[in-house]
């Protein structure tokens, strides 16, 4: 029998709710001041009144009186989801009133892009956005490829940190403290943020021919979108407005940095390298990073699109791992990326679908969960094939020697399968409007994996139903889908509950 939310339940839910909106609102107040000093008055407006309204959603929040309970897993999972929901909800009021959407679903669908770093755009005229919202949407990509809840971990968690952590899809604790490991992964990004954008303005400067001041803020952009595998970018012809080999290759640092595990940069500051190529999940991803590598370079070799080597390796290189990391920045149209077709389509089909390392700023499946099903698959023939009373020892190597027990499996399976079924919805849901299959399920891995890769079925002329679809499943795919299942179980105990 399902137990109904008590009154208690939900004002705790809307304490910490009301907590972490007055850090988003810290958070919005970046732009204003950009806005400001951009002497950008009509987007400065449009933050104020976005800072605003999370700022009252703060007060109303933490003014509600709760008991010193703590935040338990299903609380912390409601919160998770709820966040996630209402950060891209205010955070799309700057752009609603920007004129560059045409209604609110739009700008609601550019916000929530943003924040799961997804870099799917409905946005119009996109050269000549206010640079302060230019700035806007891309620090919606560092605020969720960190993690809204890990800024407000930062600062406070208490005994509500552990849940709220793993409610944002976060497998991995580098520190016994969950409120260290937050800062660490800030300490990081901030320290990628400083040499990225200094190595991107430089190259800017010296390579494409940018002027210093037009370099740090295309270097800073393209950064953001970058490392956190988002795939916004100031212009409307994204990584191949540069033309530039050099600058691709910077970028690309980027992506390989954003689809890296805190933990793994973690091993890498420590100078632990000797077990990093023993891990399951790096050795899993080299394989399907070569395998999609070469399905895109045969591909694309058999279709003769490039004439030259170079300008093959170039494109398939930068694409799939543009893909693979789940950024999705591009170099070419996206009506050139439908026109590949066969095995290349498929190889940046495919990259996008399995995503990047696990704990990292990438979507997608993961390669741990990858490297796991395989083994589990394997395991079962091996024991299929010994003899009745031989035992098949079942673990993995990440970090160390680690169990494989029938319950991690089943778990690991279990959101594999949910991350398929999700692609397939959402391909079905293109196909009902009239587009192929082959791009219907692009869009749709595109979208479930957050990486941005568009065959143009994205589009300010979409219908709504099939817009909502996709930011339905970029939420999900964000999240990995427990905590939305956990917010949706708390809405029927609320109806349905005894």
């Amino acid at each position: 029998m399902l137990r109904r939310p008590s009154s208690e339940d939900v004002r705790l839910i809307v304490y910490f709710l009301g907590r972490i909106s007055y850090i988003v609102a810290a958070a919005g107040a970046l732009p204003a001041i950009w806005a400001a000093v951009a002497r950008e008055w009509s987007p400065f407006a449009s933050f104020v009144l976005m800072v605003g309204v999370f700022c009252a959603l703060g007060a109303l929040g933490t003014s509600v009186r709760h008991e010193h309970q703590r935040l338990d897993w299903s609380h912390g999972m409601v919160v998770v989801a709820l966040i996630w929901l209402l950060v891209p909800a205010v955070g799309s009021i700057p752009l609603l009133l920007s004129g560059h959407f045409g209604d609110l679903l739009d700008a609601f669908f550019d916000a929530m892009s943003g924040i799961t770093t997804t870099g799917l755009s409905v946005l119009q005229d996109l050269d000549h956005l206010a640079s302060s919202l230019n700035f806007w949407r891309h620090l919606l990509h560092f605020l969720g490829g960190q993690g809204i809840i890990l800024a407000a971990l930062s600062l406070f968690a208490g005994g509500a940190g552990m849940t709220l952590f793993y409610g944002e899809a976060r497998d991995e604790k580098i520190f016994p403290s969950v409120t260290s490991t937050a800062r660490f992964i800030w300490a990081v990004s901030i320290v990628h943020l400083v040499f990225g954008v200094a190595l991107l303005a430089g190259v800017g400067v010296f390579t494409v021919g940018l002027t210093p001041l037009r370099a740090v803020f295309h270097g800073l952009m393209i950064f953001m979108a970058g490392f956190d595998t988002g795939g916004f970018s100031p212009q409307s012809t994204s990584v191949g407005y540069y033309h530039s080999a050099a600058f691709e290759a910077a970028t690309g640092v980027l992506m390989v940095a954003g689809a890296m595990s805190f933990g793994l940069h973690f091993a890498l500051w420590r100078r632990q390298r000797a077990g990093v190529f023993r891990n399951l999940e790096t050795r899993t991803l080299l394989a399907t990073f070569g395998m999609t590598l070469v399905l895109t370079i045969v591909g694309l070799a058999t279709l003769g699109v490039y004439s030259s080597v170079f300008g093959l390796g170039r494109q398939s290189l930068f694409h799939v791992l543009s893909a693979h990391s789940g950024t999705g920045f591009s170099t070419v149209p996206s009506t050139e990326i439908a026109a590949w077709g066969g095995l290349a389509f498929g190889g940046i089909a495919i990259a996008m679908a399995l995503g990047g390392m696990a704990s990292s700023t990438a979507g997608g499946v993961k390669a741990l969960r990858i490297g796991l099903t395989v083994k589990v698959l394997r395991d079962q023939v091996r024991q299929v094939l010994l003899p009745e009373r031989a035992l098949v020892r079942r673990s993995y190597f990440q970090s160390g020697k680690r169990r494989l027990t029938p319950d991690l499996a089943q778990a690991v399976m279990a959101v594999s399968l949910l991350f398929v079924a999700m692609y397939l919805i959402g391909a079905g849901v293109g196909m009902a409007y009239g587009s192929s299959l082959q791009a219907s399920l692009f869009e749709s891995v595109s979208a479930g994996a957050n990486v941005g890769l568009s065959v143009g079925v994205t589009s300010p002329s979409m219908p709504a139903l099939l817009e909502a679809t996709y930011a339905a499943e970029m939420w999900l795919g964000r999240l990995e889908f427990v905590a939305v299942f956990a917010l949706i179980g708390f809405v029927v105990s609320a109806v349905r509950g005894k």
